[in-house]
């Protein structure tokens, strides 16, 4: 298992398990969401095997892969291979989910713009049969 501690910002609080599942996520918010700006970010940290629920982002959202291997998936189609460098343009309302790979610490930054339609709409868990599938 590869474990990566280079990250230059803080490793955050625990995400809460009501929306993270196969264990455990870290949210270190690097820019608060305000009017002014409409727009949150925030770095995350997975564990292997750890992914977010299903959910959608009323303003869509930006994924920067900084260190280990990840995936992502939007409702319907196939399981992206993500990696450090790799940058996801998720358009607003498409439900999705992104974790870590089986074998790898996962850490994206997060950045959720056009926050006055809305930051995040949480839905199911990813089964372990929808992850297996990867």
């Amino acid at each position: 298992m590869e474990t990566f501690n280079t990250s230059i910002f803080p490793k955050g609080e625990k995400a809460p398990s009501d929306y993270f599942s196969g264990g455990t996520a870290w949210v270190h918010i690097l820019k608060p969401n305000e009017e002014n700006l409409n727009c949150q970010i925030g770095n995350v940290i997975f564990e292997p095997k750890c992914r977010n629920n299903w959910h959608s982002h009323g303003g869509g959202q930006i994924l920067i892969v900084t260190s280990g291997t990840g995936c992502y998936q939007e409702k319907g189609k196939p399981v992206q291979i993500l990696n450090p460098g790799d940058i996801v343009n998720i358009l607003p309302g498409i439900i999705h989910w992104h974790g870590a790979g089986p074998d790898s610490e996962f850490t994206h930054i997060a950045i959720n713009p056009n926050t006055q339609n809305g930051i995040v709409e949480w839905l199911q868990p990813v089964t372990e049969e929808e992850y297996n599938n990867l």
